[in-house]
């Protein structure tokens, strides 16, 4: 071990004396090679939080603003690039980012404790509403447990004294309390949210743990109160609507990124109480969505707000006037179907499905044009999601209709078959599960001319030749009900099958034997071109 880092030493001291002895015009062009090297590639020992951790912190430093130009780094940064050691050992999972939302400070603002609103006289207490409104508009810096805890606590009584005003005093929202309460909820909440994890630095959504808030116990009690003052009887829209216009409504929804799922809870049930009490918001709202769901299905595929959206549309949906919309329809195909494509969908799969059964129920006649898009958009190769998929394929034949039924037995029962050979055990097992619903095996009796011929040939395949014991079990089921619904059609399917079986090689080989003269004819023509 010591002879090996004095070898190193002296290779390293050797080379340091050779540099010395070059002329200055070579060192200059060695120095310009390096920093031309140094500038195409950036260095792997760095990520964006270690960088961060470098800068100078105070917010009034001029050469702070001056330095961030387009792809330039402080002059501190770059002093310390060219100082690093290149035999530095990166660090095996780089750091993750800050742990909840940043919220600026300006400076510091001593706050006074205030008296109880119950305390005081009536005609006095919308003035000292008024002033602890004002009061909770200083921020505080939670990521520092130990700093002015004199002021966070007073702000935490202030906020729990209001919310107890408004729910139990009537008549306590007047015309100048609304600019005051809407501002002190969008400064304390409307901020910046931290941009997520990427993949490829080693985050696992489903192993660690959501980063949370910081700051809840002051959100929390803020949430708390917006919600309180929009379902008071005495809130008035036409009031609101002043201050509350479509900018704040749209950093509303850009709140629901947010990973702290009890924001998210909270920013759900703000936001379907704006959608009931705010009719002409109401396309706006929908429109807004749609555009988040855009971005995330065609450009970024990383939202963290998709369920709780998913579940106020559900309701939404459910409050739609028959007959729909052409409007919805599109919705329907544009919008909430091609939702099945992103591979993220287990955070939000029985959302989607809870809205596209509330389509269906709604209009019966939807029923195709949705099978059709989950057979586009079935996977291919991944079994969990294909899991998912056969989930949705049972709940849509739970509220399917026959005559609607007939219309899609046959792409649905035919990707079943397929669902039936996978390998993967947990695919074909959820497939099967299918013979155990009543209602759908009565939607089966009905079309069993139909159906036997599609799902024969892969059951009784598996029924001899698949590795799982559980599956063969769920087969001879399935088998047995076959045949209990149509005896001679089961005996048929099962001759032709017999018959057919032997001629497999056959056809592989003339399949086989048309695919390489085709190779041939392609290589000829080529070759004539």
């Amino acid at each position: 071990m010591m002879k090996g880092i004095k070898v190193a030493f002296s290779r390293k001291s050797s080379h340091d004396s050779k540099s010395d002895s070059q002329s200055p015009k070579s060192s200059q062009k060695s120095k310009s090679s390096n920093s031309q090297k140094q500038s195409n590639n950036k260095p792997s020992i760095l990520s964006r939080a270690s960088i961060q951790n470098i800068l100078p912190t105070s917010p009034a430093d001029p050469t702070v603003t001056a330095s961030f130009k387009a792809n330039e780094l402080p002059k501190t940064t770059t002093t310390w690039l060219k100082g690093a050691s290149k035999d530095t050992i990166p660090i095996g999972k780089v750091p993750r980012r800050q742990k909840s939302s940043r919220f600026h400070v300006e400076e510091k603002v001593e706050l006074e404790k205030l008296p109880l609103l119950r305390e005081m006289a009536p005609n006095k207490r919308t003035e000292l509403f008024l002033k602890k409104l004002a009061q909770c508009q200083v921020l505080f810096d939670f990521s520092d447990p130990s700093s002015d805890l004199k002021g966070k606590d007073i702000k935490g009584q202030a906020l729990q004294d209001m919310l107890e005003y408004i729910a139990t005093t009537k008549g306590a929202i007047t015309s100048a309390v609304y600019p005051e309460a809407i501002k002190m909820f969008s400064v304390n909440l409307f901020r910046t949210i931290p941009p997520p994890i990427a993949r490829d630095e080693g985050y696992d959504p489903d192993d660690d743990e959501p980063t949370l808030e910081a700051a809840w116990p002051h959100l929390q009690l803020v949430y708390e109160f917006f919600l309180r003052f929009i379902e008071s009887p005495d809130f008035n829209v036409q009031e609101a609507k002043q201050h509350i216009d479509q900018r704040f409504l749209l950093q509303l929804l850009e709140l629901f990124d947010s990973e702290d799922p009890r924001e998210r809870d909270f920013l759900k049930t703000t936001l379907h109480r704006l959608y009931g009490k705010f009719l002409n918001y109401r396309a706006f709202i929908r429109k807004a969505i749609n555009h988040i769901f855009f971005q995330f299905i065609y450009e970024t595929e990383s939202f963290n707000g998709i369920a709780e959206l998913l579940e106020i549309l559900g309701s939404i949906i459910n409050g739609f006037a028959r007959p729909l919309k052409n409007e919805h329809k599109v919705f329907l195909t544009r919008v909430l179907m091609p939702l099945h494509k992103p591979s993220s969908i287990a955070a939000y799969q029985p959302q989607l499905a809870y809205c596209v059964v509330q389509f269906l129920e709604k209009d019966p006649a939807l029923c195709k044009p949705i099978v059709d898009n989950l057979i586009r958009y079935w996977p291919k190769v991944n079994s969990a999601k294909e899991v998912m998929f056969l989930n949705e394929i049972e709940e849509i034949l739970d509220v399917v209709e026959n005559t609607e039924f007939q219309i899609i037995m046959t792409p649905i029962f035919k990707r079943v078959a397929l669902c039936i050979s996978s390998s993967h055990f947990q695919v074909a097992e959820r497939a099967l599960y299918l013979w155990n619903n009543e209602f759908i095996l009565n939607l089966m009796h009905e079309n069993i001319q139909l159906i036997m011929p599609l799902v024969f040939k892969p059951l009784y395949t598996h029924s001899q030749q698949h590795w799982n014991r559980t599956i063969h079990g769920l087969v001879y089921n399935a088998l047995k009900i076959l045949m209990e619904m149509d005896t001679d059609l089961f005996d048929k399917c099962t001759l032709e099958y017999k018959e057919n079986e032997p001629r497999i090689p056959q056809l592989e080989q003339e399949r086989q034997n048309k695919w390489s003269k085709l190779q041939i004819e392609a290589e000829a023509n080529n070759n004539t071109i």
